[in-house]
């Protein structure tokens, strides 16, 4: 099969590889001369359409032509412009049938049981500043523990570069020297608990930003909230906190904000402050002396059973392409409503790649006040954008078009799949905390590292990330885990991609089974038996969102 539908009612055909000008293409007995040549992922019309006439594509509005389009003519920014419809309040009582989740009666996974109910797939500890002026002291920590306890990654281009040094050093040509290929059993092996001096700690993660001061006021309480929600996650055992004393983000305000997530918080939590603790010197021994004395507490905890109830995924894409919507994607929605069905919590993010659904997602919500809620929040972020000259129109990156996604609608129409079918119960402003079990709304932009951070700061232990051309983000305390779209980027990047959707674009596998085979994937991951290739890479972004336009 050349071509595919997604929609009973859509007027455009995916070219599923690419198609020549001129070629015949039948499709559910109807004909298609092309006009001119399509690329693989792109799509063509179905009909004539005249200026003004609406694309549609997932059943809903994705565009409208700028010009007369013939019938088999390939859809490009050319001929097409980003339009969706409007939307307005709850229509209609929503009702969902879960799907079969018997397979996994009983199932369980092995996490981290925390005092306040929740359960980490991971057991890290953090060190964090509240405030850019302390990332030179976060980063001394880093070389001093990483190296010492076993956590550093190998060193695998040091090698390299030696070589060209030594090349260079004694007069020998460097242009006609063999490359060397980068052993990636070395770097797979690295992490490993037997190396390391505490085999239970599953990482001590060190993160750095660039806010906690010179912002607006509202950032600071932004940072320390997301900072929060981080210490609150099941995945975290304990932090180590640096401030410098003076800056907007103040230690009270990061208490404050715990306390609202969590009043019985009672993990370790050391705070330093650097304007009381006389020279680095002796900060920084105080803090090496007594964080150690945290890990050794940190490497006390053991996996124990848990119910698959306990799961928060978080769903993100990035490097989309044509082929996202119709595998991928709808492969993360089946695995989030076969969680949703076991009682566990899904977190859906980025609001401008939900532009054209809005409908359909306020028509989900159990009430009229998360429906309110999500308008409110998808209108004043178009608003902020527009302000400024921007747009949800103008998410699609360069990538994106290159691949398919030639409008916003398209890119956030296939993009929304990943939140599957269920209804929606708690829709989040930035950056609040995921207390529902099923499905929920997460305001954060559509920037991957942005948006993963949100997600991590609300709660999903575990984060599903489609892609169609590649990317290598990954968080510092929630695997992320790289669903690809197609089968050509997964042998192309094998150590970048964990789970590959290829299969369903060439018909070898439906998105059922494939959403299964996914959350069986995530409940090994969960349980600590498999790592993911960005864990492996020590890919650990971290960018908190700041209340500028970001799209």
């Amino acid at each position: 099969m050349k071509v595919l539908s997604v929609h009973p009612s859509d007027n455009v055909l995916v070219a599923l590889s690419p198609i020549d000008a001129g070629e015949q293409i039948s499709y559910e007995g109807n004909q298609y001369q092309m006009v001119v040549p399509v690329p693989g992922k792109h799509k063509f019309v179905t009909q004539d359409l005249q200026p003004g006439d609406p694309l549609i594509m997932y059943g809903v509005m994705v565009g409208k032509a700028k010009r007369p389009i013939a019938k088999g003519e390939w859809i490009s920014v050319e001929n097409v412009a980003h339009a969706t419809s409007q939307y307005g309040t709850k229509r209609g009582k929503f009702t969902w049938e879960p799907p079969d989740v018997s397979r996994w009666e009983g199932r369980e996974f092995m996490g981290y049981k925390r005092s306040d109910g929740q359960v980490g797939t991971l057991n890290n500890w953090l060190i964090i500043p509240l405030v850019f002026c302390e990332n030179r002291n976060v980063q001394i920590l880093r070389e001093a523990f990483e190296k010492e306890l076993g956590y550093a990654q190998p060193d695998l281009y040091r090698q390299s570069v030696r070589e060209l040094v030594d090349q260079y050093t004694s007069g020998k040509s460097i242009a006609h020297m063999p490359h060397q290929a980068v052993v990636d059993q070395e770097r797979s092996s690295s992490g490993d608990a037997s190396s390391r001096v505490f085999p239970f700690l599953d990482g001590i993660k060190f993160l750095t930003h660039e806010g906690g001061c010179g912002g607006t006021r509202e950032d600071a309480q932004s940072l320390c909230s997301l900072l929060a929600g981080y210490l609150h996650h099941p995945n975290v055992a304990g932090a180590t906190v640096l401030s410098l004393g003076c800056q907007n983000a103040q230690i009270n305000m990061l208490q404050e904000e715990i306390e609202k997530k969590n009043p019985d918080f009672d993990k370790p939590l050391l705070i330093f402050e650097q304007q009381r603790g006389g020279s680095e010197t002796t900060l920084m021994k105080q803090v090496i002396r007594e964080t150690f004395l945290g890990l050794m507490q940190a490497n006390e905890r053991r996996r124990t059973p848990a119910p698959l109830s306990a799961l928060t995924l978080g769903m993100e894409c990035g490097g989309s392409d044509g082929f996202s919507g119709i595998s991928a994607n709808p492969t993360l929605g089946q695995a989030a409503d076969y969680l949703v069905a076991l009682g566990g919590k899904v977190i859906l993010s980025e609001f401008p790649e939900l532009c054209g659904v809005e409908q359909e997602l306020i028509n989900r919500c159990i009430s009229d006040h998360e429906a309110e809620r999500f308008a409110q929040l998808m209108r004043t972020y178009q608003h902020q954008a527009e302000a400024v000259g921007s747009g949800f129109d103008m998410n699609p990156s360069p990538g994106n078009i290159k691949d398919g996604l030639i409008t916003d609608g398209i890119k956030s129409a296939g993009a929304a799949k990943k939140g599957g079918t269920s209804p929606v119960r708690q829709v989040l402003g930035y950056p609040e905390y995921a207390t529902e079990a099923g499905l929920s709304l997460l305001c954060t932009p559509g920037n991957d590292v942005e948006s993963t951070t949100g997600l991590a700061g609300a709660g999903a232990n575990i984060i599903l990330f489609t892609t169609g051309l590649g990317t290598p983000t990954g968080n510092p305390i929630a695997p992320v885990v790289k669903v690809s779209s197609n089968s050509q980027l997964a042998q192309r990047m094998p150590d970048i991609i964990d789970f590959n959707t290829g299969p369903i674009i060439t018909g070898e596998e439906s998105i059922e089974r494939m959403g299964e085979k996914l959350l069986d994937y995530v409940i090994d991951l969960a349980s600590g038996t498999v790592r993911t290739h960005a864990q492996r890479l020590g890919q650990d972004d971290f960018i908190p969102w700041k209340r500028g336009v970001s799209l």
